[in-house]
């Protein structure tokens, strides 16, 4: 028999199974918390978004967790956490490149997507170096009562809801525990996949993808090879490093996440026909071909150096063939992988985690109704966009107009929310929206098929009710900064006064862009 029993066992110990185990500790669980390897290790997943900082503000509040809040904003983490690693994040920012041909500016800026994220480095989301990141979660899941057992080997579950046994290798030693209700937090292709087990089956909305990572030093800044300024003499909302920097190409794209530790995040994620062509495989050999073919990104990247081994995953979109069944479930990172293109990964998993938490605190059981549908709704949102997105890389018009739906239903979403509205923004990404969601798809089924002018005035119809960001609005010529006057303008859409919208800037420390 166990030694011990618990309400509830999660395996997996990334910052979303550790979260969620501070949680369920909140309702008064006993929770047990089984990690196959140990801290702090690397992993990849780093980027942050407003509704995801939103949703740590959101269940920081609620469950009254005072240490969680200030990581929702790079000013606060840097006052309270000054020793734990990350990045500013200003925004997303897109450069297009062609093979063999060095980037060049334009007054149109032709190669350009820049959209902010907040008005200034206070107020702006964060790459999170997810070695420390995660450890520190482990802390706080441990001082909050959490039971942490790591480098154990689990095999399969065995038994059913209410007492499923858990037998495990620990350093050679044998485990035995017993859990009331299991949830998989390890990552895509993990212990439930592995266990029981499950085809590797990817994403059926997306094309056959692989990626190549790693974490480097030296990494320069853009800005040194390129002027601060556009050729009409405007300065852009940010630097285009302080900010989820995207380099795209034909058939793929690389990303580049600074920290403050010195270390910089970067790799690629490409078609199969591309990582056939540069032998992705091969690891750094692969990672210089690449390099070869961009002459101004291999500029940025002349002084870098890997300060760990290359990673190849040689498929890197997943989908679970279940996703919650009787007495288990799977956080939505665990449920389905797409791409790390929008920087989706945090706030899925956070959503997951509310749902849960949601339902454990009705005394809810969750299910296929009420919890697996909604993840799986969320992650073919989210596919069917950047599947989307891979068509158009070759063609930055059509690639920067489809974008716009995802930036339009974030922002719009962001606001509703914190304007106490949410029932404005059903759904991540809108998707239960019923005017919003027809037009998504349809764009969707246009990009690609369609020349960019086309695509562009069906996405600019669809967004035009939701837009709160300035999207529409001409002249900006695809450089969108936070500008509290694109709210103000937008407020009936937000079934909002003006006093609120100044209201809620005021609740969040806006002021204006400098």
């Amino acid at each position: 028999m166990p030694k011990s029993t618990y309400d509830l066992a999660i395996v997996g110990s990334s910052f979303a199974g550790s979260l969620l185990a501070i949680l369920a500790r909140r309702l008064g669980w006993r929770v047990l918390l089984l990690e196959r390897g140990r801290h702090p290790r690397f992993v990849i997943g780093e980027s942050s978004t407003p509704l995801a900082n939103l949703l740590l503000e959101e269940l920081a509040d609620r469950y009254e967790l005072a240490w969680l809040r200030p990581f929702s904003k790079w000013g606060t983490w840097q006052d309270t956490y000054p020793e734990i690693p990350c990045g500013l994040k200003r925004g997303f920012s897109f450069l297009f490149h062609e093979p063999g041909q060095p980037w060049q500016p334009s007054p149109e800026r032709a190669r350009e997507l820049l959209v902010a994220a907040s008005p200034h480095d206070a107020l702006a989301d964060t790459h999170w170096f997810r070695p420390d990141f995660d450890a520190f979660f482990v802390r706080q899941a441990e001082a909050a009562g959490v039971e942490y057992v790591d480098q154990i080997e689990l095999g399969a579950p065995f038994g059913g809801p209410g007492a499923w046994d858990l037998i495990g290798e620990q350093n050679g030693a044998p485990r035995h525990f017993r859990a009331a209700y299991l949830v998989d937090a390890s990552g895509p292709r993990g212990w439930l996949a592995r266990a029981w087990p499950w085809p590797a089956t990817p994403d059926p909305s997306m094309p056959p993808t692989q990626a190549l990572f790693s974490h480097f030093t030296g990494v320069g800044r853009w800005e040194a090879n390129h002027a601060a300024v556009s050729p009409t003499g405007e300065r852009p909302p940010f630097p285009p490093d302080d900010a989820a920097l995207h380099h795209v190409f034909p058939g793929g794209w690389m990303w580049v996440l600074r920290f403050n530790n010195g270390v910089t995040s970067a790799g690629c994620a490409v078609t199969d026909a591309v990582a056939m062509d540069l032998r992705l495989s091969e690891g750094a050999p692969a990672w210089s071909r690449l390099l070869a073919r961009f002459p101004s990104v291999a500029a940025q990247f002349q002084n870098a150096r890997p300060v760990r081994e290359f990673t190849h995953v040689p498929r890197l979109s997943y989908r679970a063939p279940e996703i919650s069944g009787p007495g288990w479930c799977l956080l939505p990172g665990t449920a389905g992988f797409i791409d790390p293109l929008l920087s989706t990964g945090f706030i899925l998993n956070l959503l997951g985690i509310e749902r849960l938490m949601k339902l454990w605190t009705r005394g809810e059981v969750p299910n296929e109704a009420n919890y697996g549908e909604p993840v799986a709704a969320d992650l073919s949102a989210t596919a069917g966009l950047v599947a989307g997105l891979y068509r158009t890389m070759a063609d930055p018009e059509s690639f920067r107009a489809l974008s716009h739906l995802y930036f339009a239903a974030a922002s719009f979403s962001e606001s509703a929310r914190r304007l106490g509205r949410p029932e404005l923004a059903p759904g991540f990404l809108l998707r239960e929206h019923s005017v919003f969601a027809m037009g998504f798809r349809r764009c969707l089924g246009l990009a690609g098929q369609v020349p960019a002018a086309e695509l562009n005035t069906a996405v600019q119809a669809v967004i035009a009710p939701f837009d709160v960001a300035g999207l529409t609005t001409p002249g900006k010529r695809h450089w969108y900064g936070c500008d509290a006057n694109d709210l103000f303008a937008n407020a009936a859409k937000l079934h909002a006064s003006p006093a609120e919208i100044s209201a809620m800037l005021a609740r969040v420390g806006f002021t204006p862009a400098t």
